[in-house]
């Protein structure tokens, strides 16, 4: 940071999407030059008739910090980005299966990191520096672990002996797999997990699926696609929502009646408004869309962080910038996806739920909530 230049890092790890890659990169980009053309210019219209409260307009720098190989050398390689250029901040990023060496090194530095796009955040209330909009997978198991147990309680919904997940060996549904065994540990039920190794059909382990209870799949849109015709008879099917594609995961016909979504997000006609504004953005920018949550809520990060420097009237001190964000969270009104944030000491994820949804009809992509809004 300088009299006039804030400087601030994007971080993505090897492992990231590379479609999700440029979507962020697109926002990121645009977003700090229409900031530095203007002060107001990427300000939404509800404030821009407001005074800006800096001493000095600085300039915003954006610093694109690409790791390489294996996770144990990111944390040195973070330590040279840093090193060469000194930034304010870490702002939205993009990570694949593991977070954790970049949640740690920003902890380590005292450098704020500020709603990276992950589907595996590191699960630390204790921490300061890292904010994320919601517990990705984490959340989800949490989810489906309710609505399991939420069932056993129901005598009328039948009980729930076994449960059976599949994910692939090294993606993000690992983790959500391991955090919904340790949620229903103690609750009687056995659990068995299928790794699908790389090359591996989805179809023949539907297989291996036959006569649990209960069938959770931890998995991307082109395996979901080729599971087959038919779930498994008397089974009830829990999907990953955010692994799947939210509104587009593509689930076989046969399969609509049965499987039920975990859905950390708002529904789509709830937040359709909160969104359309980034959407016209991106629209008079011309920024192709091509992963609507990643680029949402990268623009959303982009405006928190705009929002709350604008009050720190050039005070720029990394821990008061996120006391100020865990202050005004709270009273965001364009909150993109989700319905609600709010942060404070303790609470390092904004969005504490989701729904369960299912498809409406068994060839459309319209969601109906399958109950209330869920906070395990």
């Amino acid at each position: 940071m300088t009299d006039t230049v804030l400087h601030f890092a994007t971080i993505i790890t090897p492992d990231a999407d590379p479609v999700k890659r440029r979507g962020m990169l697109d926002v990121l980009e645009h977003y700090f030059a229409d900031k530095n053309a203007s002060p107001l210019g990427a300000t939404p219209p509800l404030r821009s008739s407001r005074k800006m409260m800096f001493m000095v307009n600085r300039r915003w720098e954006l610093h694109v910090w690409e790791l390489h190989g294996p996770p144990a050398t990111w944390h040195d390689q973070l330590r040279q980005h840093l090193a060469q250029q000194p930034v304010f901040a870490v702002l939205s990023g993009l990570g694949g299966r593991n977070w954790a060496p970049v949640h740690e090194f920003c902890e380590q530095e005292a450098v704020p990191c500020l709603f990276p796009n992950v589907d595996v955040p590191v699960e630390s209330e204790r921490d300061f520096y890292s904010l994320y909009f919601s517990k990705g997978v984490l959340l989800e198991a949490d989810m489906i672990a309710k609505r399991i147990i939420d069932t056993r309680a129901d005598s009328s919904a039948g009980v729930v002996k076994t449960a059976r997940q599949i994910y692939r060996t090294g993606d993000s549904g690992e983790a959500g797999a391991q955090a919904l065994s340790i949620a229903l540990k103690g609750h009687g039920i056995a659990i068995s997990n299928h790794a699908l190794a790389p090359g591996e059909s989805v179809a023949a382990a539907m297989r291996s699926a036959q006569g649990a209870d209960v069938l959770v799949l931890w998995l991307r849109p082109a395996d979901i696609a080729a599971m087959g015709d038919k779930p498994p008879v008397s089974t009830k099917v829990f999907v990953s929502g955010l692994m799947g594609g939210l509104d587009r995961t593509p689930l076989p016909a046969n399969w609509r009646g049965t499987a039920r979504l975990a859905y950390p997000v708002d529904l789509p006609e709830k937040r359709r408004v909160r969104v359309d504004y980034a959407f016209g953005w991106f629209a008079i920018r011309q920024i192709p869309i091509v992963d609507e949550r990643v680029q949402a809520d990268t623009y959303l990060a982009c405006g928190l962080l705009a929002e709350t420097l604008s009050h720190m009237v050039d005070a720029f001190v990394r821990d008061y910038l996120v006391e100020r964000i865990d202050d005004m969270l709270e009273h965001r009104i364009l909150t993109g996806y989700y319905p609600r944030l709010t942060l404070a000491p303790g609470q390092r994820y904004a969005s504490k739920g989701g729904y369960m949804v299912r498809f409406a009809q068994p060839d459309g992509m319209r969601l109906v909530a399958d109950g209330e809004w869920i906070v395990p």
